[in-house]
């Protein structure tokens, strides 16, 4: 199977090839899913294809460190070369680093994993026998669109096309291509290397095979996909996020909290919580299931939720306020924050460690109701 993923230095692309493998898909036994773990075990059986990645900014070189950990050969791809000659020395120092500090991914020694990234500054010889293409452009509408129209007129009817878009809607990107049964977005969450989760969102006219094929993709190199059954603006991540960041803007702003304060509550109260149950399951767990928690709590919430007010503007005194806290204790300096980013992801890699343990503790004999 060949990966292409597309980022932006200049106008970057870049292409992934996976290696012969036997894979093995669980969880599912719906006939599409089905003839998507067929489908992709015949890319992967393809020797000396390439997965392409377009633009190798942070993101594009993420996504190529996440698809050689899974044993794949990538191809990066920008028009300039200094810019790909950069990427593959700023992934062999993160990898270095990683290997060193024992949060390496995958089976693979960095050498191992870097011999499978290539690059090419020509976009036809980089996506010829792609069969997976990921564009990671800056959010620029007619950027992307101007990528993805490219790629309509050389690719072929087995090549995905997608796009890590955070919230551009696929009718937007996709919406009078050729291939557009081919096109889906399958956005990562910053940086995806350290946080797995993918939303797999199709355009109105994606073909279901494309949707399953993505969606084993990705379970294949170790990330957590998820399937929207439609586009929807912010797609769900984001949704959630800006809920809670508006909130946070309203609260700081009426004087509530502070917002170093504010964010304490997240990073020791709910954050704590929800790195490894939903709110959902919260809802679940904090009453004797779910429709006992909305006996218990539906005029509460609904009391507060009405309380809520209208969308911030993100501008003007509150933002000055934040941004004092902010910088108080983090400078916004390129080294100060470039120090707090590599804790944090040092941080994000020992919880998904402990997440990864705790899983698989819970077994079988939960689920039967048995304790442990």
């Amino acid at each position: 199977m060949a990966v292409c993923v597309m980022g932006v230095f200049g106008s970057s692309k870049a292409a992934v090839n996976p290696k012969a493998q036997t894979l093995s898909f669980i969880g599912s036994s719906s006939e599409a899913l089905r003839e998507a773990a067929t489908q992709l075990a015949k890319d992967i059986s393809l020797l000396e294809r390439d997965l392409f990645l377009i633009n190798i900014g942070l993101i594009g070189c993420s996504w190529a460190m996440v698809f050689a950990a899974g044993g794949l050969k990538v191809k990066l791809y920008d028009i300039a070369q200094q810019q790909l000659t950069s990427a593959l020395e700023n992934i062999r120092k993160q990898m270095k680093e990683l290997e060193e500090s024992g949060f390496l991914k995958g089976t693979l020694s960095v050498e191992q994993q870097l011999a499978l990234i290539s690059v090419s500054t020509d976009l036809k010889a980089a996506v010829e026998g792609a069969t997976f293409i990921q564009e990671c452009t800056p959010e620029n509408l007619e950027l992307k669109k101007k990528i993805f129209r490219q790629l309509d007129l050389i690719v072929g009817d087995n090549v995905i096309l997608s796009s890590s878009t955070s919230c551009l809607l696929p009718s937007k990107l996709f919406t009078g291509l050729k291939h557009v049964k081919q096109c889906i977005v399958s956005h990562p969450v910053n940086p995806p290397y350290f946080v797995p989760l993918v939303e797999i969102v199709p355009h109105p006219e994606t073909d279901p095979s494309t949707t399953e094929r993505t969606y084993a993709l990705m379970k294949k190199i170790g990330q957590s996909p998820v399937k929207l059954n439609r586009e929807i603006e912010g797609f769900v991540l984001n949704r959630l996020q800006y809920a809670v960041i508006s909130e946070a803007w309203r609260l700081v702003g009426e004087g509530v909290a502070s917002p170093t304060d504010l964010d304490l509550v997240m990073s020791d109260g709910l954050g704590m919580r929800y790195a490894f149950i939903g709110p959902l399951e919260t809802m679940h767990l904090n009453a004797e299931g779910i429709s006992n928690y909305c006996e218990r709590y539906r005029e509460g919430m609904r009391c507060v939720l009405n309380t809520f007010g209208p969308v911030p503007e993100f501008s003007g005194e509150i933002e000055q306020k934040v941004n004092q806290a902010m910088s108080e204790k983090i400078p916004a300096v390129p080294k100060v924050l470039d120090t707090r980013r590599k804790w944090r992801d040092e941080c994000l890699t020992g919880l998904a460690k402990l997440k990864k343990e705790r899983k698989s503790d819970w077994d079988a004999p939960c689920l039967t109701g048995e304790t442990k």
